[in-house]
């Protein structure tokens, strides 16, 4: 009866986010019709030339990302493909695949990789081989890409659970609810790990925070952006992505909420600016950069939260997660396209199309490349010149 009452639990959220997320693009599109901007020539445009491209199963309906271990790339497919990859040269050091298709990128620790799919089924490979390791059920659907650290593989469902599994065996040590708001986006909230102690996550109702690897246990809550609004829909405020940390610099952005930035040492923002994002953030020494619900590209002075610059050429073409790195903020769009913007200026200054895709997926940046996966299928490493 427990278990029945649960499924039926994870079945009204789960439509009750699909609506909600439907609602907010009919919203979105309602009087003013989303016409993507036509992209123009760059002058003197920097050029990013392929090293090398891998050819993975796609993953149209679900967000894949790719990750750095080292000097591997893991990532994988929604037909359940997994594969590691040399950073520096695009080999395929080994492929493997899960029995059923899967709804999640990677998370490995270097030791062992796991994937989650939408009826809740997880499997693991040990990460160096590619052999299977294990496979296990949380009982419901799975968006967000497991985090592995510190021998715990930590799973989050779309019903606001985070489950933590022994890494070698897949035995469950925990399990925490977190209070689901009423709607709630659906889609993946991305969680990383600080120092193999903590993992820094965004949640509903314009929140995020740190929960302990150990045991679950929330270590602290900070509200970013209080729910506004007087329908459901209006007050739908959620912390997708996950925050970001530079330092002791933590920021965060929120849907239909705000952009800040503050000291994790005592949890407290330093500031606070109106901002409406799914994507997330990326920091360089002195600015925090994010892409807004128009595809909108703004950068804020990261102590002061001053807006340092705004470029709107790239309205409605739905910009994927960014990335700063060198002088540059990388960006991919709804048809494949992987654009550069000054750090200083946000003047675009360079444009490659890896395939007719979307990229969703923050670029990867690591030995000089810059390595980027399509929903296509498409990894494809870039040398900038």
């Amino acid at each position: 009866m427990q278990t029945q009452k649960h499924i039926k639990h994870v079945r009204q959220y789960a439509l009750i986010g699909m609506l909600g997320l439907m609602l907010v693009l009919q919203g979105c599109q309602g009087a003013k019709r989303r016409s993507a901007a036509e992209l123009t020539p760059i002058p003197n445009p920097i050029n990013l030339n392929r090293v090398w491209s891998v050819s993975l199963g796609k993953s149209i309906q679900y967000a894949f990302k790719p990750l750095l271990v080292g000097s591997d790339i893991y990532a994988s497919a929604q037909n359940g493909d997994v594969y590691r990859i040399d950073a520096s040269s695009g080999k395929v050091m080994w492929s493997a695949s899960a029995p059923k298709d899967i709804s999640t990128g990677p998370g490995s620790d270097g030791n062992i990789l796991v994937v989650g799919g939408i009826k809740g089924d997880i499997y693991a490979f040990d990460a160096q081989t590619g052999a299977k390791k294990w496979e296990a059920s949380v009982g419901t659907e799975v968006l967000t890409e497991p985090l592995v650290a510190a021998g715990v593989a930590v799973i989050r469902t779309i019903d606001n659970r985070f489950i933590g599994l022994e890494a070698a065996t897949g035995k469950r040590l925990w399990v925490v609810t977190k209070n689901p708001s009423v709607l709630s986006i659906r889609t993946s909230y991305s969680m990383a790990s600080i120092n193999n102690e903590v993992i820094f996550t965004g949640f509903s109702n314009g929140q995020f925070g740190l929960l302990s690897l150990a045991n679950g246990n929330t270590i602290w809550e900070s509200l970013l952006a209080p729910p506004r609004g007087t329908s459901e829909i209006e007050r739908l405020s959620d912390v997708t992505s996950k925050p970001t940390l530079l330092g002791p610099r933590m920021c965060a952005v929120s849907y239909q909420g705000k952009i800040g930035c503050g000291d994790i040492k005592n949890a407290k923002m330093s500031w606070v600016k109106d901002f409406s994002s799914f994507t997330g953030t990326t920091q360089s020494t002195d600015a925090v950069y994010a892409v807004n619900d128009k595809s909108y590209v703004a950068a804020f002075n990261a102590t002061q939260g001053t807006e340092l610059w705004r470029n709107e050429k790239l309205q409605w073409r739905d910009l994927g997660e960014p990335l700063a790195t060198g002088s540059s903020v990388l960006a991919g769009d709804t048809e494949g396209y992987l654009h550069l913007l000054s750090q200083t200026t946000g003047d675009l200054i360079g444009r490659v199309r890896v395939d007719s895709s979307g990229i969703t997926a923050a670029p990867i940046a690591t030995q000089g490349l810059i390595i980027v996966q399509t929903k296509g299928g498409t990894l494809a490493a870039y040398k900038v010149q």
